[in-house]
């Protein structure tokens, strides 16, 4: 059944309507792909050692070829950071993102009410908002400490992608030589884009991460979703 609910934020006079969203998957689900609901890739990093913070680097794909470098977030999808802090793989915690008339709205961290495919935005867990950045970079700190980013940025990625299909190609002569080396590569998304959400946030806020990575550092169980608006 369609829920229909609307909400106004204490932070600004934003109204989000219908705020059931079902979760999509990345490159092969159709209704996804040149969205930004897209999810491209996606990072989880301290600024530096020994920091107390935590940066999230969400990146959504849109128009992401350099010919169509620019593109915009979708209103109707629901970005949201997940994170386990109890080794069960179940979200404990979420960070919401979504736009409305060239701001994203963040919500959390907050524990859900229910994991899985299905989410709502949890308008009592205001985190912020920012005005989404376009030729210059614009960073809002909230009184928390937390920092906030959403614009295109460009793609970190370097692929060639058209000797990669080559290579792939049922046609076993298209690329004899393989992949190239990387002198002689070519760097396909160079001066792409992807639109990327980066939220930098106090542990504190979080919980104690319960992970340990391959350095024997503590991290935290993360990834992200993107749930579109039914």
């Amino acid at each position: 059944m369609k829920k229909t609910r609307n909400y106004l934020l204490a932070v600004s006079s934003l109204v989000i309507g219908a705020l059931v969203f079902v979760s999509a998957d990345h490159i092969d689900a159709p209704s996804s792909a040149g969205t930004t609901a897209d999810i491209a890739d996606f990072y989880a990093f301290e600024p530096t050692e020994g920091s107390d913070n935590t940066v999230f680097v969400v990146d959504l794909q849109s128009n992401v070829l350099p010919d169509l470098a620019y593109g915009t977030f979708d209103e109707d999808v629901l970005t949201e950071i997940n994170i386990d802090l109890d080794g069960d793989l179940v979200e404990d915690q979420v960070i919401q993102a979504i736009v409305k008339d060239g701001r994203m709205y963040f919500f959390g961290p907050v524990a859900p009410t229910q994991a899985g495919l299905s989410s709502q935005v949890y308008t009592d867990a205001a985190l912020g908002d920012v005005e989404i950045s376009d030729s210059s970079a614009i960073v809002e700190t909230t009184s928390s400490g937390v920092s906030l980013f959403a614009g295109p940025r460009q793609d970190p990625f370097f692929f060639d992608f058209f000797q990669f299909n080559a290579v792939i190609s049922p046609e076993l002569d298209s690329a004899p030589g393989g992949f190239l080396p990387p002198e002689e590569a070519a760097d396909t998304f160079d001066g792409a884009n992807t639109m990327s959400i980066v939220v930098e946030i106090p542990n504190s806020m979080l919980g104690t991460p319960t992970a340990t990575n391959a350095l024997g550092l503590s991290v935290y169980k993360t990834w992200v979703t993107t749930n579109r608006k039914q």
